[in-house]
């Protein structure tokens, strides 16, 4: 589903997919590929593989490898977004290259960071990318609002920013007056500021992939101008697991795949290291977090 720049632009809900892994840490394409139709089956808006799918602890063939899967199991029914930023242009531009030949429908990249030349590096890769491309702005590569337009105003595939400078409703708001015109704003951070980002202007989240009709029924909501049922919704199916997943370093990729791991979804709830398991305390509070929220799925 390579999207040309005359198409209707992405928006909605965009859950960014954990990799599974069997027992030897393969990738598990089976649990991939059920993962998939979970999302499907909420009736999510498009899927992503970024950070939150530990892109950076994957080989190139697993790299590849996830984006074929998923492209595959799709079958052009929702885009796929795929994270393929790297701390130089040139290395930004290989991933983009085999993303876009894994059948990726956009890219998304965070720039090098530490006073690095964005003008540069977005030049370089937007040169030969037949599909749009996502801006992510984070705390570590803060994009301005200036910037970012700038950006799309020179760079014809830069059509999309998503937001996760915290705090990120301040920063949606500001890229949505300055830039909203020439970009397409997403939220990001997991969703924790999802309503108060819908309310700024934002034009979808890419949220961790748990609960992915969590998500859903809060987008619909807002959408449907019942702000009371959106409320509803985030902060009793959201909210309580994205409190758990930001409690240390790592604890975002624990409490995704644990939840998805008790539901059926994915083999085993394998993270990749250096990454710290759950304390115990935490484990706990997650296992009766899955019981209240869990329990009949």
């Amino acid at each position: 589903m390579n999207l040309p720049t005359s198409e209707p632009r992405m928006r909605g809900v965009f859950p960014i997919l954990v990799t599974p892994y069997d027992d030897a840490w393969r990738v598990d394409v089976d649990s991939l590929r059920r993962l998939v139709d979970f999302q499907l089956g909420a009736g999510v808006h498009g899927l992503g593989l970024a950070l939150g799918s530990e892109i950076t602890k994957l080989t190139e063939a697993e790299r590849t490898l996830i984006a074929r899967t998923v492209v595959e199991q799709v079958e052009g029914r929702v885009p796929v977004v795929v994270n393929t930023g790297a701390p130089s242009a040139q290395l930004a531009l290989h991933y983009a290259r085999s993303a876009v030949d894994a059948g990726a429908d956009a890219l998304m990249m965070t720039p090098p960071g530490g006073g690095a030349d964005v003008d540069a590096f977005f030049e370089t890769v937007s040169a030969e990318s037949p599909v749009p491309i996502f801006v992510q702005d984070t705390g570590q590569a803060h994009v301005s609002a200036e910037k970012a337009k700038a950006l799309a105003e020179r760079f014809e595939p830069i059509q999309y920013v998503k937001v996760e400078c915290p705090p990120t409703p301040v920063h949606v708001l500001e890229m949505v007056r300055q830039a909203g015109e020439a970009l397409t704003v997403f939220g990001g951070g997991g969703g924790t500021y999802l309503i108060e980002e819908l309310n700024r202007g934002s034009k979808g989240t890419m949220p961790g992939c748990s609960d992915p009709a969590a998500f859903v029924a809060v987008w619909d909501s807002f959408r449907q101008g019942d702000l009371v049922a959106a409320q509803a919704d985030f902060y009793q199916r959201i909210l309580p697991v994205n409190r758990l997943a930001a409690q240390s370093w790592g604890a975002f990729y624990h409490v995704h795949k644990e939840i998805l791991r008790r539901r059926g979804i994915i083999k085993t709830a394998k993270v990749r290291g250096p990454m710290g398991a759950l304390d115990a305390v935490t484990r706990q509070e997650l296992d009766a977090l899955i019981d209240v929220l869990f329990s009949e799925t």
